[in-house]
């Protein structure tokens, strides 16, 4: 089967400075992988390479069989999509939830674009009544279910997803990890996904890559990480850094039974 994404022997220097040093990766169509590790480890570096964003000076990254150049063309961005860390930074000020929704329609000469803005708000739950609304109007946790309809308009098959709760406060985070949950089932997506939080991870992907000092410490499945069944001593640290975190479901009769629930999780 075909990668839905590929990353081999990745390389990435800023003023001489490696921040990525040799990073590969394998992520199966419909999977959901994540990426763990301290601030500065190159996590969101190698989110920022895959969309274009920071400069590769090294090794090669394929999307379902492609491999990039150093420019992403719009046939790129039909396929791939990234939901930002900071849901108050991502969305223009100046723009209605509509503009906002709109611009990539546009863009990309879609011609529905009145019934695709109001599907991808139902998906994520606002409706068509935030259509008209400032981004200064809404909760952290409403902007950053814009931003998620916003990447989901295109129906791309690849999310990149920055930290994408770490700005909301907990109750709101377990509503936004809940939203994507559903999307990657619904969609068949496939997701690579940065976090601090073991929690989150461990919940929401199935496999991981530790990272340090812009290099692999270890990939390992979420079951294992989970149980603590590490091979390597940073990720032995790392562990013992976020000890206490809980990763809890809400009891089985409740309406979303299995989903993510905030109570007691730490970061690290």
């Amino acid at each position: 089967m075909t990668a839905a994404l590929a990353i081999d022997g990745l390389g990435v220097v800023y003023d001489h400075y490696h921040v990525l040093k040799g990073v590969s990766l394998r992520i199966e169509p419909g999977e959901s992988y994540g990426l763990v590790g301290e601030s500065g480890s190159g996590k969101s570096t190698l989110l920022r390479a895959i969309a274009g964003l920071a400069p590769v000076s090294a090794g090669t990254i394929t999307v379902d069989g492609e491999t990039l150049g150093p420019r992403r063309d719009k046939a790129f961005h039909r396929k791939v999509q990234m939901v930002f860390q900071d849901p108050y930074g991502s969305l223009h000020p100046r723009q209605t939830v509509d503009r906002l929704l709109l611009e990539p329609l546009a863009i990309h000469g879609f011609a529905n674009a009145e019934e695709r803005i109001v599907r991808a708000l139902d998906e994520v739950g606002l409706g068509s009544g935030f259509r008209f609304r400032y981004p200064h109007q809404l909760s952290g946790g409403q902007r950053q279910r814009v931003a998620i309809a916003r990447a989901l308009i295109l129906e791309p098959s690849i999310l990149l997803l920055d930290e994408p709760t770490s700005a909301l406060d907990a109750s709101v985070q377990a509503e936004v990890l809940n939203l994507l949950e559903e999307v990657r089932r619904t969609r068949s997506l496939t997701f690579l996904m940065v976090s601090h939080d073991l929690a989150i991870i461990t919940h929401l992907c199935g496999r991981l890559m530790v990272m340090h000092n812009g290099a692999e410490v270890e990939t390992l499945d979420a079951a294992s990480l989970a149980a603590g069944h590490v091979t390597q001593d940073y990720s032995r640290r790392l562990l013992a850094a976020s000890a206490g975190f809980v990763r809890t479901a809400e009891p089985a009769a409740g309406p979303t039974a299995g989903r993510f629930a905030s109570a007691g999780q730490r970061s690290i």
